[in-house]
């Protein structure tokens, strides 16, 4: 059985967290949630009153995000890596540099600690050159930063094709199933 740790902060892009989750379960994968107060009111805000059951219906386990000692907080439990989605700028920061407040940001941390993967849909615009810092050294230990930018050469045309295209992005760079995200072929999309 795998397992991802699918941790949710609160930028902006809450749809993101709900595609990935569903992309994860249809791989058959054990999701490992674990969401920010901050995530839950964007939750709320972006998607709606049944959003956060519904992620949490979607995993096998939620875990609160004060719970540092969690299963998902030791390097010695097995999961197949991690996606932050969407990303905010303070859990990146946090997470570049190795500070584990939070359940959140110690999986994270764990994470690059065992090189595993470690996918981080950073969610921010425009750019500081402190958000841009952190991405440089998140990007050095080991982490994938991926802002979710959506793959126009697939002629997205709808928000939420552009939101599961990326989500699906996300989930293939665990490299934990075949991919499930459309590629480009070169001749134009599939």
């Amino acid at each position: 059985m795998t397992r991802v740790v699918l941790g949710v902060s609160g930028a902006s892009g809450a749809a993101l967290a709900l595609a990935a989750a569903r992309h994860l379960v249809r791989l058959g994968v054990d999701v490992e949630l674990v969401v920010s107060s901050a995530a839950e009111r964007t939750l709320l805000a972006e998607c709606g009153a049944e959003a956060m059951a519904e992620l949490t219906g979607l995993a096998a386990s939620v875990h609160p995000l004060a719970d540092v000692g969690a299963s998902i907080a030791s390097g010695s439990y097995p999961v197949g890596g991690m996606i932050v989605a969407p990303c905010s700028m303070r859990s990146l920061a946090a997470i570049a540099h190795g500070l584990d407040d939070n359940l959140l940001t110690r999986a994270a941390s764990v994470q690059l600690k065992e090189r595993r993967p470690l996918v981080l849909l950073a969610r921010e615009a425009p750019l500081t050159l402190a958000h841009l810092r952190n991405m440089t050294a998140a990007t050095e230990m080991g982490a994938i930063v991926l802002p979710p930018v959506p793959a126009f050469y697939l002629k997205p045309v709808s928000l939420d094709q552009a939101v599961e295209q990326i989500a699906a992005r996300a989930v293939d760079l665990l490299r934990i199933a075949p991919a499930v995200g459309r590629a480009w072929t070169g001749e134009g999309p599939e």
